[in-house]
């Protein structure tokens, strides 16, 4: 990585998104705190400034493609470039969440953030990783998005709201397919599960920290130029996909 890298975390200004960026910033890294609501955005800045970590705001909602042209336009403005994407920014859209009873909306809304956004904010970044040294792209999946495990009988990942089981199936399927078409341009992109992690997500149910959760982002964005790509993992090493 260069001496002046480049971050931004979407999703910042809370839980893991927020340890991540505070990680990141422990490094020397300087950070943007992607968020859509202004003042946790502008809340997290500070705090993250007084930790010591050069951090900037970026008023980002992902479902929205202005405001994610006028992102990029900001941190090529702020920062001069981009050498790292964060895509950490999701929603569950609720509980319960059964496949018989959702409303097709909610998977709508769910896809839209956790899924489409991503796309949306990775393609427009992309110009700025490409221009990067060490580009590398970390999309925050989960666990229960593994097919493999899904269907593994003696495992029971409990009452997980479909649409959200789903967009993250989708999001690791769209990842492998990222990894493929930017294969040999050195940006390496790959999923992170952070485990069962107590955010609002899950109403801080989770046996994890947001600091622990944080921990396999930071390393799958500060990987080596020959590090692996289009892979999934946690803490332990590869998650099935």
């Amino acid at each position: 990585m260069s001496e002046r890298t480049i971050a931004l975390v979407t999703g910042a200004n809370k839980g893991i998104g927020y340890e991540i960026a505070a990680g990141l910033g422990a490094l020397g890294w300087r950070i943007g705190v992607g968020a859509r609501d202004r003042q946790r955005r502008e809340t997290a800045v500070e705090k993250l400034c007084a930790a010591g970590t050069d951090a900037f705001g970026v008023p980002l909602d992902v479902t929205d493609d202005a405001s994610v042209a006028a992102a990029a336009e900001l941190i090529a403005e702020q920062a001069g470039g981009l050498d790292v994407l964060i895509n950490n920014a999701a929603i569950t859209g609720g509980m319960p969440q059964t496949p018989t009873t959702v409303d097709p909306s909610t998977v709508r809304i769910v896809v839209e953030t956790n899924v489409i956004g991503v796309v949306r904010v990775t393609n427009a970044m992309l110009p700025m990783l490409r221009a990067s040294a060490s580009p590398r792209i970390v999309n925050m999946s989960s666990s229960v998005g593994s097919l493999s495990l899904q269907t593994t009988p003696s495992i029971d990942m409990g009452p997980v709201p479909v649409a959200y089981l789903a967009s993250k199936s989708f999001l690791n399927a769209i990842t492998i397919q990222y990894a493929k078409e930017l294969s040999g341009t050195g940006i390496l992109i790959n999923c992170g599960c952070p485990g069962f992690t107590a955010t609002d997500l899950n109403g801080f149910s989770g046996v994890r920290t947001p600091q622990q959760g944080a921990a396999v982002a930071i390393h799958l964005a500060t990987l080596p130029d020959d590090g692996p790509t289009g892979e999934f993992i946690d803490d332990a090493g590869a998650v099935p996909w």
